[in-house]
C-alpha cells in the first residue's frame, strides 16, 4: 500500500530573524469588478487588487494562493458591498492582524458639452483603499484622479493678448466615515478647477470653455487650497490627501502641490471612533 508523506508547509515554519514584516502578498492582479454609479447604474469594468497582510516575526512566510483563493471565491465579479467583508476575510484566512486591500479601476462619467449639449463619457482613474491596522483600526479611503484644465494666473497678468493653460490632474485621496459617490469627489474638483474637461465638445463649446478658463484662473497653490477647505467642511471625510499636478505648456516640467489633513487629529471629535467604517 502506497502511502503519501505529508507535504511539508514552509510558509508556516518558524523564522529564527524575529523582524516582523510590514506588508507581504499580491500585487497586480487583475479582476473583474462592478461598481454602482449615482445614476443607479451599474459599471462593469476591470480592477488591478494589491493584497497585503502583515507578517510576525517568528513565521517565515505567507501562503500566497489564498489571496487568490479569497479574489474568486463567491462571485465572478467584485462589488463595492463585498470589498469590506473581503478585506475582513482576508485577514482572518492569514491568521494576521493586519491587512490592506486596494483595487483601483477606470470609472466612466456621462456628461453634456456645456453649450451644444452633445454628451460624451468621461474616464477617471478611482482607487478604494481599505486597511485593518494591528490596533484594530478599520479605514476605508476613496482615490480619485480628476483632469481639469488649469490657467496660469501670472501668465495672464503680464502678457498683452492670450494666457497660457494646460490640463492638470487633481487627486483627492480620502478617508471616509459614511458613503460618498465618486461623483461627488469629481464634481468639488471640478466646479473649482480653471474649466473641466470633456470628451467630445463643438466650436461653441471650445468657446466657452477658453473664455471660462480665461476668466478663473488658477494656480496649483489654488486648487489645492479652495478644494481643501471644501474638504475640511464635509463631516463625511475624515481625513485626507488633495495634490494637484500641472502638466505646464510652457515649460519642460510639472507644477505641483499638496495639503494633506487628518481632521480626526486636528478636532480631537470623541465621536470619531476608531473602528468607524462606511461598510
Amino acid at each position: 500500500m502506497n502511502h503519501c508523506a505529508p507535504i511539508p508547509d514552509v510558509q508556516g515554519s518558524l523564522d529564527g530573524r524575529h523582524i516582523a514584516i510590514d506588508k507581504v502578498g499580491i500585487k497586480n492582479i487583475r479582476h473583474p469588478i462592478r461598481i454602482r454609479d449615482k445614476s443607479e447604474g451599474i459599471q462593469h469594468t476591470i480592477a488591478v487588487f494589491n493584497m497585503y497582510v502583515g507578517l510576525p516575526h517568528n513565521f517565515k512566510g505567507t501562503h500566497m494562493s489564498r489571496f487568490v483563493e479569497i479574489l474568486n471565491r463567491d462571485e465572478r465579479e467584485i462589488s463595492v458591498e463585498s470589498f469590506g467583508p473581503m478585506l475582513r476575510m482576508m485577514v482572518e484566512r492569514l491568521e494576521a492582524k493586519s491587512g490592506h486591500l486596494e483595487m483601483s479601476f477606470p470609472y466612466f462619467i456621462a456628461k453634456a458639452a456645456p453649450v451644444s449639449g452633445v454628451r460624451s463619457l468621461m474616464d477617471y482613474e478611482v482607487s478604494f483603499i481599505g486597511i485593518i491596522a494591528g490596533d484594530g483600526r478599520h479605514d476605508f479611503t476613496l482615490k480619485v484622479v480628476v483632469p481639469v484644465t488649469s490657467l496660469c494666473p501670472c501668465s495672464k497678468e503680464i502678457s498683452a493678448y492670450g494666457a497660457h493653460n494646460q490640463r492638470s490632474h487633481v487627486t483627492v485621496t480620502a478617508t471616509l466615515n459614511q458613503h460618498m459617490w465618486i461623483e461627488e469627489i469629481v464634481q468639488i474638483v471640478e466646479d473649482l478647477a480653471s474649466c473641466e474637461v470633456y470628451g467630445l465638445l463643438k466650436r461653441p463649446d471650445e468657446k466657452f470653455v477658453t473664455e471660462r478658463a480665461y476668466d478663473n484662473p488658477k494656480f496649483v497653490e489654488d486648487m489645492v487650497r479652495d478644494v481643501a477647505a471644501v474638504l475640511n467642511a464635509e463631516p463625511r471625510i475624515d481625513a485626507y490627501i488633495v495634490e494637484s499636478e500641472n502638466f505646464e505648456s510652457i515649460h519642460n516640467h510639472s507644477a505641483y502641490a499638496l495639503i494633506e489633513r487628518d481632521k480626526r487629529k486636528l478636532e480631537a471629535r470623541p465621536e470619531a471612533s476608531i473602528t468607524a467604517s462606511p461598510w
